[in-house]
Order: C-alpha cells, then sequence, then structure tokens
C-alpha cells in the first residue's frame, strides 16, 4: 500500500509539472467523448478518454506489480 501511495504521487507530481504540455493533447475532446449543450443544460461524458486513461492506469499498474 506504501508503495502505491508513493507511485501515485510521484504520477501527481509529474502530471502537475508536465500540465502545459498534457493540456494540449486532445484527451476531452476525443470522438466518443459526448458534450450536449441546451438552453441551461450541459452534460459532458468523455468516455473515450475514461477508457484510454483506464487502461494506461491498468498497464502501469500491472507493470509495476511484475
Amino acid at each position: 500500500m506504501q508503495r502505491l501511495l508513493i507511485v501515485l504521487g510521484l504520477i501527481l507530481v509529474a502530471a502537475g509539472l508536465l500540465w502545459p504540455w498534457l493540456a494540449r493533447l486532445p484527451f476531452g475532446r476525443l470522438p466518443g467523448d459526448f458534450h450536449i449543450e441546451r438552453e441551461g443544460f450541459g452534460f459532458y461524458f468523455p468516455l473515450t478518454t475514461g477508457l484510454i486513461v483506464s487502461i494506461v492506469i491498468s498497464l502501469i499498474l500491472w507493470i509495476l506489480r511484475r
């Protein structure tokens, strides 16, 4: 558990430092990310982005457990 928390902390620090470059990636604007705007209502569901992030995190954790 300690190792996992340290790794997650390091990932968050790295993401924070790399944010100017990460913001340019098309995450959140991929095909399959649903964005519905109506008068007085907005709905956003990042399906594709969520799947990609989940796969990347799963691969990182799988590599760390080996």
